[in-house]
């Protein structure tokens, strides 16, 4: 489902490579992240610190060859499916809290599994609810979850698991409904999501 941008009618996002078609556009994000995934994989370390600026990062690596946008917090409203995302104008502000009231209290070791369950559910479903760039949240979201599964020496989460995916057991339905939940700090649905796909 695309976003609802206001005033913003255009069917693809401009991008830097002049690609028309959506699945040119969709491979080169996908390449992006892959790519960005790898670099970020072997440059992390037990004293890597996730940050605002790093999860800015996070995106401007895996899509600065296509957007210009990459890497910047999004300066249009974004809602789907009804569901209104953080105001843009509001962003700086969003993701300084984020990062004082989460992102910083992150230990750098997990002596408790279900403690790192838990911190990854709160951060993958406050990122979301945020949404603080124009397009790549959800993955860029993802890849963080998994940097700080690596971070302990795990392995990534099991993503497939969750629908559209064959064969996947978790409704998206689901994954959605718990994005939302963290607009009243709801955390629960997340960390069951989170637990269900956890690296065994």
């Amino acid at each position: 489902m695309k976003y609802q941008v206001p005033y913003d009618q255009h069917e693809q996002l401009p991008n830097r490579l002049g690609l028309v078609a959506a699945e040119e556009i969709t491979l080169s994000e996908f390449e992006g992240f892959l790519r960005a995934e790898i670099q970020l994989t072997q440059e992390l370390t037990s004293r890597t610190r996730f940050t605002g600026r790093y999860i800015q990062k996070i995106h401007q690596l895996a899509l600065g060859h296509l957007y210009t946008f990459a890497g910047k917090w999004r300066t249009v409203n974004l809602s789907k499916g009804g569901f209104v995302f953080a105001a843009a104008q509001f962003l700086p502000d969003s993701m300084n809290l984020f990062e004082k009231s989460v992102l910083k209290k992150l230990p750098n070791r997990y002596a408790d599994t279900e403690q790192l369950i838990d911190d990854i559910a709160v951060v993958h479903a406050e990122l979301l609810f945020i949404h603080p760039f124009r397009e790549g949240n959800g993955r860029t979201a993802r890849l963080l979850a998994n940097l700080m599964c690596r971070k302990q020496g795990l392995s990534a989460l099991h993503w497939e698991k969750i629908e559209p995916n064959p064969g996947a057991k978790i409704p998206f339905g689901d994954y959605i409904q718990a994005v939302q939940q963290a607009t009243g700090q709801n955390y629960k649905p997340m960390k069951h999501i989170i637990r269900a796909i956890f690296p065994a």
